[in-house]
């Protein structure tokens, strides 16, 4: 019976945003007040009716419900509670739905928040993100339904949940992930909302740029999360394999990197529009194409969801009619999308516009190393393979070049500027950079690579950059240097922080692709090897019993010379109903470095063959990531992106939503 709740609110809901795309344009374009008001109603509805659809799935799972084929394909009596309710999202048909669940979310929030907006333009931005989860729902509904039975032969057990989905790292970061992904239909709605209604002024730029800046924190978080759980979980220690399903999520973020620079420029300077435009388009084409590849089956990966034809095709006809409907609508409105200032090449505008040339160039290469081989294969060209090696030789010479301009780009002038004044600055923290860039590995690392030690003294040209900026706009104060800092705004400390998350991750990257030791090693009872100054020694093997699966748990202690540092206890284990083993890494954290230690299989005379990772500042690449999600949140919160009372100042009362 619930299911059956669950099923009709996901129908209840597909006919509210049919609504919802239809009647406030109908209401805009006959001047109908009630129509246009209906939008900010409808769209809290819809998301209450695919919460109550989601909530009734999830009953489902917690209470074992094989009467659903979703059910029975993802779950198991065995399956720990914490489990089953991530195993909600764990396959094709769950994910969408939260796919769409998440997008009618950020729609309420629209609706919430957008109070003082103009009464049109919330009622297109909420058709439009109509229309899309329109699309999405008829999606679920005709190829994807979770809710389908299996009646009157049904299983008695589910077939389980993928072992490497059973871990707390993937109850989390699917959601997160997806609220950064889906958040690009906001500044896509408010972008074909102004083209609409040719309104593309600072003041649209400005109500946009909040929700393109929260989508980006979001999938900044997500990313991180699932590069983390990637690490510790598949048994390799690796931050990052260039994995196809990763870089769907990627090249959105690389977009939304570029539209957040881009929507401050046409804010402050009202240039830029058509590109900020075009980028609002390409971060959700992206984000609609990552979809396409993680449901169609054209990739491998244990991302990967679907292996079905069909419903890629379906996904791909979506891209398609969204993406080339909103191009068309760009290429007959782009003629009047003017610039509303000028500005010189040496100027801030110049620089941002640099980036974001360099970021765009960027998401191409991955773009096309992730897609070139599925286009070979379809041709009928071979199979071929991009790895690393093709990121790593394209990628690293564009990011190196963008850590350059963003040392100068912020500390310039709008308009016009004149880099001679700043050349003795420059200068000074030049050579501060290249000092302390050299210095550092020479004393606290195996010696200098240049690689790492060009990205080192790259980001601390940045950093100093950045302190010296702040030092000179809060040393302008009359009332002294602390009352300086606190007045600088909300937005400028949360550019800082991004900034400043941007460089440690970069420097986590450099320096344990540099510097991290891999050793595969055979180790018996009592048996010990040194590597890095640390000492392994093997002590053995016990079995015990989880809840659905058997282990066998490794111990392994950590000398530091005669000292015991720490007991790791690394595990191999079998999952009870798929026979699946899985490699359960044990890992000693810190700062500045992890020890990472993996079982591999068991050897002749009581020996295990172990893999032992010492990998410094790996940490600092999630760490980086953090602070960059801490500083989209300082910049959200700053005053000027107070929805209601910004706007409100800006249009007459009888214009507002």
């Amino acid at each position: 019976m619930i299911a059956e709740l669950g099923h009709f609110a996901l129908v209840l809901a597909f006919v509210v945003a049919l609504l919802q795309a239809v009647l406030p344009l109908v209401g805009v374009h006959r001047g109908h007040l009630a129509l246009q008001r209906m939008a900010r109603t409808m769209a809290p509805v819809q998301f209450l009716c695919l919460l109550l659809s989601f909530l009734g799935l999830t009953w489902a799972f917690i209470h074992n419900d094989f009467t659903l084929d979703y059910v029975s394909r993802q779950s198991n009596t065995q399956l720990p509670i914490q489990y089953k309710i991530s195993a909600v999202w764990g396959g094709h048909e769950g994910s969408l739905l939260l796919w769409v669940t998440v997008l009618s979310a950020w729609g309420a929030a629209v609706a919430l928040f957008g109070r003082g907006l103009p009464r049109e333009m919330i009622a297109r931005v909420l058709a439009i993100m109509g229309m899309v989860n329109v699309a999405m729902m008829a999606f679920v509904l005709m190829t994807s339904n979770p809710f389908r039975r299996l009646l009157p032969d049904f299983p008695m057990n589910g077939a389980d949940l993928n072992p490497l989905l059973q871990d707390p790292g993937l109850i989390v970061h699917p959601p997160l992930l997806y609220m950064g992904y889906v958040g690009f239909t906001v500044p896509f709605a408010f972008a074909m909302a102004g083209l609409l209604g040719g309104r593309l002024d600072s003041a649209w730029a400005r109500w946009s740029r909040p929700w393109t800046v929260a989508a980006w924190s979001f999938l900044s978080l997500g990313i991180a999360l699932g590069s983390w759980w990637a690490y510790y979980e598949l048994g390799w220690g690796g931050w990052w394999f260039w994995d196809p399903v990763e870089n769907a999520s990627f090249m959105p973020w690389l977009a939304g990197t570029a539209l957040v620079h881009s929507l401050a420029v046409s804010e402050k300077r009202g240039v830029f529009k058509a590109w900020t435009v075009m980028l609002a388009i390409l971060a959700f084409a992206l984000s609609l194409l990552g979809t396409f590849l993680v449901r169609s089956g054209v990739l491998t990966s244990v991302h990967a969801f679907a292996a079905d034809p069909a419903r890629g095709l379906f996904v791909l006809g979506i891209l398609f009619v969204v993406i080339g409907s909103s191009l068309l609508l760009f290429a007959l409105r782009a003629g009047h999308l003017n610039s509303e200032s000028r500005y010189q090449w040496i100027s801030r505008e110049g620089f941002l516009l640099a980036n974001n040339l360099l970021l765009i160039t960027a998401t191409t290469v991955v773009f096309l190393g992730t897609l070139f081989p599925l286009v070979a294969d379809a041709l009928k060209l071979g199979k071929i393979s991009v790895g690393p090696p093709y990121f790593n030789t394209l990628f690293t010479p564009l990011a190196l070049v963008l850590l350059a301009f963003l040392g100068i780009g912020p500390l310039t002038r709008w308009k016009r500027h004149d880099l001679r004044e700043q050349v003795p600055p420059f200068l000074k923290i030049a050579v501060a950079s290249l000092v302390l860039g050299v210095g550092l590995p020479l004393v606290f690392a195996s010696g200098l690579k240049p690689l790492p030690t060009l990205t080192l003294v790259l980001c601390l040209w940045v950093f100093l950059n950045m302190l010296n900026d702040i030092r000179v706009k809060a040393g302008t104060a009359k009332q002294g240097f602390a009352a300086g800092l606190r007045r600088l705004s909300a937005s400028y400390w949360g550019m800082q922080l991004a900034h400043t998350g941007l460089l440690v991750t970069v420097v986590g990257i450099a320096l344990t692709t540099a510097y991290s030791t891999e050793r595969d090693v055979r180790l018996s009872p009592g048996s010990r090897v040194e590597i890095q100054g640390y000492g392994f020694e093997w002590a053995g093997v016990r079995s015990y019993a989880g809840p659905n699966f058997s282990s066998e748990q490794g111990e392994v202690r950590i000398y530091r010379g005669d000292t015991v540092l720490e007991t790791l206890y690394p595990e191999k284990r079998r999952y009870n109903v798929r026979g699946q083993v899985m490699t359960e890494a044990a890992i000693d954290p810190g700062l500045f470095r992890d020890i990472y230690v993996a079982m591999g299989e068991p050897l002749e005379g009581n020996a295990w063959a172990v893999r032992v990772y010492v990998k410094p500042f790996i940490r600092w690449t999630w760490l980086g990531a953090l602070i960059m999600v801490l500083g989209g949140m300082f910049a959200i919160s700053d005053r000027r992106y107070r929805m209601g009372a910004r706007a409100s100042r800006a249009i007459p009362a009888g214009e507002k939503a």
